[in-house]
């Protein structure tokens, strides 16, 4: 089981997930979406396509940038297709 934290809240939890570029992506419905706030930063891998990303909100806290997911990516990492990752200090336990 997967597990992303953030300030003592799970914000994901997971047997489900996938693993590329050994960033461990959580399936949609295994993140809790009510600590996330939608970003307005997109960046561009050269195989995976256009990535955005989400705020982590806990209480009064905010990590910026925190979450990121490919809502179409390329065909060559389709599996990923809203996966959600973190970094950015959010704890991803394996």
């Amino acid at each position: 089981m997967a597990k992303a934290s953030w300030k003592g809240a799970v914000v994901a939890e997971s047997d489900r997930v996938e693993i590329v570029e050994n960033n461990v992506y959580f399936p949609p419905d295994a993140v809790k979406r009510e600590l996330l706030r939608e970003s307005a930063t997109h960046t561009t891998c050269p195989w995976k396509g256009l990535a955005s990303y989400y705020d982590v909100v806990v209480g009064d806290a905010v990590n910026k940038d925190a979450a990121w997911y490919y809502p179409a990516p390329s065909d060559a990492a389709k599996q990923i297709t809203g996966y959600v990752a973190f970094w950015r200090g959010v704890a991803v336990e394996r």
